[in-house]
């Protein structure tokens, strides 16, 4: 059956223009919201889908230019017989180059015959599909599939609700399943007439004077209605179609019963068992009511595990659980740049499948910090609850997410989430040097760094440049995390017993911290990890550093502030 090779949409919507060559099995859609995935998905579905007439809106063109005209245009390979039959078709057969990605006027040799199928809207609102082909425009022919050929490659598509596909409605998985065959008119006709003459309008009492009131009222204007006007069931209304049949379980209970995740896992079911019949399945958002382990499990139905899938499926996300259970292969990411929109292929940034693994949530980002390690993740996450608190912006409101850079992976992390297009940029100490190719690609690529100065990591940075109360509240924090013996053993190892834990409360409460002193604890608390965990410093930025923010030394809130504005510069 027919594989949708290359799609193309101009002037669709969010869509300016997309060109973008999917794969067979799966072709996940990510990115971050409005990015178009659904565009895409619905731009298949008109395109292909076996539809006698569509309305379409002034909405439905890009910024409402209906000047330009709607185009969808869709190449499809793997052609099986009727498809390539040339009688039929030969002057619309056009060759596909698996190798370039490239369609060429008429198929060849090292070609896969293909049919272009195109559908254009132009201001009159009037849809038209089409085959296109270089030779037949030369020869001034046009012509459109056969309705048997559309009907039999119509992609199924599961939204929101799948209720269609539990009936056998048109287009639904089980009409696929019997080939369309499921003809049960003669014994829905005979249904509807039982149900007439079952009606028995003496067991109405309420309707026995109306009816009196309807006879007198017909004689009197000489309208012939016999000797007494009846209440039965209108033959005309009682009409049943292929939709009255649905499936039920044992007890009789309507399976569109049951709850959104089982229907959906059982329609991927029923369409992985039709592929023979429709090869192309359209899912939206495939997490939808699922558990994590259901969504790995419907992937599995898909065929997300299998070398030769049967199904060719187009599907958009925004779950982890997806992002990571799926191949680089078959995430494509969608974005928008210079005006027109990309789909690309996870994997065409070379071996990221590591990456996209341990940093899925990342995937569905539109900018992303990539943080030294856990203990910046904590302070930007806690400096973000505290400036939210106060009304300013979060920065998952902005887009943004955090990912750990566990120490010296940092920048190879902040370099593969690059590669695939993100927005990215690192927060990181300087107390080693950053690697210098590494830094020096990272920022060609349009990357930025945030460092803390003097060769400072960031327990040291905010040691120095807290005033002295939150210096206090941060060694406190320190205290019941660690334990204060631990702590007063690490101030003697670092001042070579010249100081006791003591001896700094003292001179915190009494004159404030020295800078020796404090240089004292930040190198105490680098070394010894005092506020390492993301949920430490998540404490101390949204206790201790959020309120303390606009006393601090600028040594700290420029380069905070600097990452901040970052990124709400990624938002507008």
């Amino acid at each position: 059956m027919a594989l949708v090779r290359v799609v193309e949409i101009d002037n669709f919507r969010a869509i300016k223009g997309l060109r973008w060559l999917p794969g067979p099995g799966i072709n996940c859609l990510i990115g971050p919201g409005d990015s178009g995935k659904s565009t895409i998905l619905d731009a298949i579905d008109l395109c292909l889908g076996a539809r006698r007439s569509i309305s379409f809106t002034d909405a439905d063109f890009h910024a409402l230019d209906f000047g330009q005209a709607v185009r969808i245009a869709l190449t499809l390979g793997a052609l099986d017989d009727p498809l390539k039959n040339i009688d039929t078709y030969g002057d619309f057969l056009v060759g596909f180059d698996v190798a370039t990605g490239l369609v060429e006027p008429e198929p060849g040799a090292g070609l896969e015959t293909a049919l272009t199928l195109q559908l254009t809207v132009q201001d009159d609102l009037e849809p038209e599909w089409t085959l296109v082909s270089p030779r037949a425009q030369a020869a001034g022919r046009t012509r459109n599939l056969n309705w048997a050929d559309r009907t039999r490659i119509a992609p199924a598509r599961l939204g929101v609700t799948g209720d269609v596909h539990l009936t056998w409605r048109r287009g639904s998985v089980l009409t696929k399943l019997t080939d369309g065959n499921a003809d049960a008119s003669k014994e829905l006709t005979r249904a509807a007439r039982e149900m007439r003459e079952a009606f028995d309008q003496k067991e109405l009492e309420e309707l026995k004077e109306p009816l009196k009131i309807v006879t007198a009222a017909a004689g009197d204007m000489g309208v012939p209605v016999g000797a007494a006007v009846q209440a039965l069931i209108d033959a005309g209304s009682v009409t049943f179609t292929g939709g009255t049949i649905s499936l039920h379980d044992e007890e009789g209970v309507p399976l569109r019963a049951l709850g959104l995740g089982s229907s959906r896992l059982l329609i991927a079911a029923l369409q992985r068992k039709a592929a023979e019949k429709a090869t192309t399945f359209l899912i939206d958002e495939l997490e939808y009511g699922l558990e994590p382990h259901r969504i790995i499990r419907l992937l599995g139905a898909l065929g997300a595990k299998e070398e030769l899938p049967l199904l060719q499926v187009f599907a958009t996300s925004h779950s982890p659980i997806a992002v990571a259970e799926l191949s680089a292969y078959q995430l494509h990411i969608v974005r928008e740049k210079g005006g027109r929109h990309m789909a690309t292929r996870a994997s065409d940034a070379g071996n990221v499948q590591g990456t996209i693994r341990a940093h899925a949530h990342a995937l569905l980002a539109s900018s992303i910090v990539v943080c030294e390690g856990g203990s910046e993740i904590g302070l930007m996450r806690g400096l973000d609850q505290h400036f939210t608190a106060s009304g300013e912006t979060s920065l998952s409101a902005c887009g943004a997410t955090l990912v750990n850079g566990n120490g010296d992976e940092t920048f190879s992390r902040a370099l593969a989430l690059q590669s695939l297009g993100y927005r990215t940029a690192i927060l990181r100490d300087s107390d080693k040097p950053a690697p210098a190719a590494a830094e020096a690609t990272f920022m060609a690529g349009g990357g930025r760094v945030f460092a803390w100065g003097g060769g400072r990591a960031l327990e040291q940075e905010l040691f120095a440049a807290l005033p002295d109360g939150p210096v206090g509240e941060l060694l406190e924090l320190a205290i019941e995390t660690k334990d204060r013996a631990l702590i007063e053993a690490h101030v003697k190892t670092i001042s070579g017993g010249t100081k006791a834990l003591g001896d700094l409360e003292t001179e915190a409460l009494i004159d404030g911290l020295s800078p020796d002193s404090r240089a004292l604890l930040g190198n105490a608390a680098a070394r010894f990890g005092w506020l390492k965990t993301i949920s430490t410093m998540e404490t101390a930025g949204r206790a201790i550093v959020g309120p303390a923010y606009g006393n601090s030394d600028a040594s700290l809130t420029s380069v905070m502030d600097g990452v901040l504005d970052w990124v709400e510069d990624g938002s507008r």
